[in-house]
């Protein structure tokens, strides 16, 4: 006997009912199209990675880039397999895709919108390139994702940690592995309330575009709710290379801590500014000042040194998790290049093998056939535990950490520690929360 299913996407034919399961779906979406947005028809598939390779997020680009590389050699069957071997999904092969030699072309995003865009354009347009990956700003993240819209391609976004990526800027062919501000926030605020009490008055500092606007207002909610006080929010250019001026009037605030919502080279250089006018010797409302930095990466913690020393922040993932997957890929990653990955490393990575993954079961390189793939697909075996895809929104649910500067680094890999694995269940939302209200998803589009 068999059976068809109507999900919110449309028909499944689902198969066989065999035994005590059922068979493995079967997306028909795909098959209804004629043609699709650079549709490989030789031995081989092109993918795009678009990263800063200049900028202020430079850092994170290149390792996204390692990663993309490293991924790319485990799908065509290269090096020790990483994270397919701990995968829950077992499609890939390591014969490429679909049996296809994976070959891949890359970008500067510059970490400028119109930059990414043009770069995700030539990758399409004069490489055919079928998917497109990276990005370490949410700027970015949202210029590409609608592009990528556009061309009837997937984007399978990198480093973006805005709100909007999931929320009023979603679009069907996008899709986001990374967590983002709401999450952050939500870990953090428990573990900032335990450490540094109800009674607090923060002094904001935010990058003055998408990614800063919804941090900003994300953990401004949390921590608001649980008795702190928000005194001011002053908007920095993303373009900014020294902070002093705007430390300076943190002093004269009565605020007695200063959020930092900066991300790469930014926050090495506000905290280090910060830390420089003295504001962690202070005592300010009877309590001694602290720092928090809301998204923290091992490669700004190296950065700032010594100045991340006891300052409490968040991230997606980190190399020191014990579970197999993650073993597996600082084992490749570390093996490969000397040094063990960033989260911005991993999300890529992970981003690559989940689009190579989704291409196997449904049988197609079509776009809608991915998304069908993708849409909430639950899997393991890739760090931070069992992870769902969410439907509604591409927005992908897992455990949030919390991190916090070690006090006696060992190297300059060694910088952070893990202060608490927070549940996915805390860190999840309604589709419908206000934070992420506006804006539909739509339709998945194939191109041409």
């Amino acid at each position: 006997m068999s059976f068809t299913k109507l999900t919110r996407r449309g028909l499944i034919q689902t198969g066989a009912v065999a035994g005590a399961g059922l068979a493995l779906p079967t997306y028909l979406r795909a098959e209804a199209h004629a043609g699709f947005t650079n549709a490989p028809t030789g031995s081989t598939v092109t993918l795009g990675f678009n990263v800063p390779q200049t900028g202020p997020y430079a850092e994170e680009g290149l390792d996204e880039l390692r990663a993309q590389e490293l991924a790319v050699e485990h799908l065509n069957g290269g090096g020790d397999g990483g994270m397919m071997n701990t995968f829950s999904s077992k499609a890939l092969k390591g014969n490429g895709i679909l049996g296809k030699k994976v070959e891949y072309v890359t970008g500067d995003t510059q970490t400028k919108s119109d930059a990414a865009r043009a770069s995700a354009k030539a990758m399409i347009e004069k490489d055919g390139a079928v998917m497109i990956n990276g990005g370490s700003s949410s700027g970015v993240a949202v210029a590409v994702q609608g592009l990528c819209q556009e061309a009837g391609v997937i984007f399978m976004a990198g480093l973006t940690h805005s709100n909007d990526t999931t929320g009023k800027d979603k679009k069907a062919n996008g899709f986001r592995h990374f967590f983002n501000g709401y999450m952050s926030a939500a870990a953090l605020a428990p573990v900032l309330k335990n450490a540094y009490g109800e009674d607090r008055r923060a002094y904001h500092l935010t990058a003055d575009y998408t990614w800063g606007w919804t941090q900003q207002e994300s953990i401004a909610a949390a921590t608001e709710a649980m008795g702190w006080e928000t005194v001011n929010n002053v908007l920095t250019p993303l373009a900014s290379t020294d902070f002093s001026s705007y430390i300076a009037p943190v002093l004269n605030s009565g605020a007695d801590v200063l959020v930092l919502n900066h991300y790469g080279g930014n926050m090495v250089n506000s905290l280090t500014n910060a830390v420089q006018f003295g504001l962690l010797d202070k005592e300010v409302n009877g309590k001694k000042f602290e720092i928090v930095v809301p998204l923290y990466s091992e490669l700004m913690a190296a950065g700032a040194g010594a100045n991340v020393q006891g300052v409490i922040g968040s991230m997606n993932w980190n190399w020191q998790l014990q579970d197999e997957g993650s073993k597996a890929f600082v084992k490749s990653f570390g093996e490969k290049y000397g040094r063990p990955p960033s989260n911005s490393a991993h999300t890529c990575y992970v981003q690559t093998l989940l689009y190579a993954d989704a291409v196997e079961r449904a049988g197609t390189f079509n776009p809608c056939g991915v998304v069908e793939a993708l849409e909430d697909f639950e899997f393991d075996g890739l760090g931070n535990g069992p992870v769902l895809y969410r439907g509604d929104d591409h927005q992908c649910f897992k455990d949030v950490l919390v991190m916090k500067g070690k006090e006696n680094p060992t190297n300059e890999y060694d910088t952070l520690e893990i202060v608490e694995v927070t549940p996915r269940a805390q860190v999840e939302y309604a589709p419908d929360h206000p934070m992420f209200a506006g804006g539909e998803l739509g339709k998945c589009n194939p191109g041409a």
